[in-house]
């Protein structure tokens, strides 16, 4: 039995979703442990395109069960949408393979309208970047000890909101004590997967604060959004691009503003899943990837995206900042200083041929090969896989 943990390693959109459907095969559950519907995962099979925004990507796999854990936000109506949506599309979903904590919090109407007049309030450069869904002003809620729980769906009094009363019907079957299911699981013998979303550096405590989102998408958010204890977690995989991107505002130090920046966005398709905003794009920043994999505890590092630099001359990795005249390996901690960081680069030549076939390690470019080894050494985490494009046979394991 192995408990494992995939996270982002930067600013989210990192390619998690893949991976979580990669290690899905051969994994009993897999739990989505916080966050909402502003998240956005991507699966490709063949021809199909499967956008999932809250339930996990294991549903793909008729023998896997997927669990949203008690650390979700949950929008009634948008489960019950992709429930509908998946179904319409020939995939499985009822309460045998789906499971909702009955402590997860449910997102209301006031939520949504909240958020979205609380981010258009905000003045320019002050704005947060969210998506209006209403997953933060839920998670205040919920701090603030007057948010509802999915459990409402299981009293024998109405819920107390005509949205959630025509919904009782529909949600309650779904609804279990998720905390004792997934620890009963464990013992049983079963192999657990828990899927984040967004990254590290939109985590609430140690992401770019204020320019974050609302909950803990690191490993030990794991823990608290799904029940299991830190002792139970055997492997943490971090999931990063081989270069990076950002949705909405804050500190970038590595951002690109010309020509290579242009190319990396339409080469890699970089528009959010679920707001369709283009993502600002820069170059792989190793001291993000770094406090990744030290918040974290990263056990393996999966590069993704690999294909989107095949044309691309010149490469450049952020190995520190210069700040204020010095060299600064760690990631300041203060957004006005990570504000005014610099990157200092390390320079490689590209390989600048296509990597999307390849299927071995031994079949990458040289000049691939050196770039991976570069990040492992720089980042300290061993690259156990690679992603080489959208599909789930462009995955390259490597045999350590």
């Amino acid at each position: 039995m192995t408990v494992r943990v995939v996270v982002g390693t930067q600013w989210g959109d990192e390619g998690k979703g893949k991976i979580t459907d990669l290690l899905a095969a051969n994994t009993d559950i897999v739990v989505r442990y916080q966050g909402g519907n502003n998240a956005g995962h991507t699966v490709i099979v063949g021809q199909e395109v499967f956008k999932l925004h809250l339930i996990p990507s294991g549903i793909l796999f008729p023998n896997t069960v997927c669990v949203i854990g008690n650390g979700v936000v949950v929008d009634p109506e948008v489960l019950l949408a992709e429930i509908e949506m998946l179904r319409g599309r020939g995939v499985q979903v009822s309460p045998d393979n789906l499971k909702i904590s009955s402590a997860a919090h449910l997102i209301l109407a006031k939520h949504k309208k909240h958020d979205q007049e609380q981010e258009a309030g905000r003045a320019d450069g002050q704005k947060i970047g969210t998506t209006g869904r209403g997953i933060g002003p839920a998670y205040v809620d919920k701090i603030d000890r007057s948010g509802a729980r999915l459990e409402i769906f299981l009293r024998q009094d109405a819920p107390p909101d005509e949205q959630l009363a025509g919904l009782r019907d529909k949600i309650a079957p779904y609804i279990i004590d998720s905390v004792k299911y997934l620890n009963e699981a464990l013992a049983a013998g079963k192999n657990i997967l828990l899927e984040g979303a967004q990254g590290t550096m939109l985590d609430v405590d140690h992401g770019t604060y204020p320019f974050v989102t609302s909950s803990n998408p690191t490993a030990g958010g794991a823990c608290t959004g799904s029940g299991l204890g830190p002792t139970k977690i055997d492997e943490v995989w971090g999931v990063v691009k081989a270069y990076s991107t950002r949705v909405g505002a804050g500190p970038f130090p590595t951002e690109l503003f010309d020509a290579d920046g242009e190319y990396l966005r339409a080469a890699g398709a970089e528009f959010g899943t679920t707001t369709g905003r283009a993502r600002r794009c820069g170059w792989f920043d190793a001291v993000v990837v770094k406090h990744a994999a030290r918040v974290n505890g990263l056990t393996d590092l999966v590069i993704t995206k690999l294909d989107v630099l095949d044309k691309l001359p010149k490469l450049k990795i952020c190995t520190a900042y210069a700040l204020d005249g010095q060299a600064v390996a760690d990631l300041p901690t203060d957004l006005v200083l990570f504000s005014r960081a610099q990157p200092i680069y390390l320079e490689m030549d590209g390989w600048q041929k296509d990597t999307t076939q390849c299927r071995s390690f031994s079949e990458l470019p040289s000049e691939a090969l050196k770039y991976i080894a570069k990040l492992q050494e720089v980042v300290g985490v061993k690259i156990t896989l690679v992603s080489t494009g959208p599909d789930r046979a462009q995955a390259i394991r490597r045999d350590i």
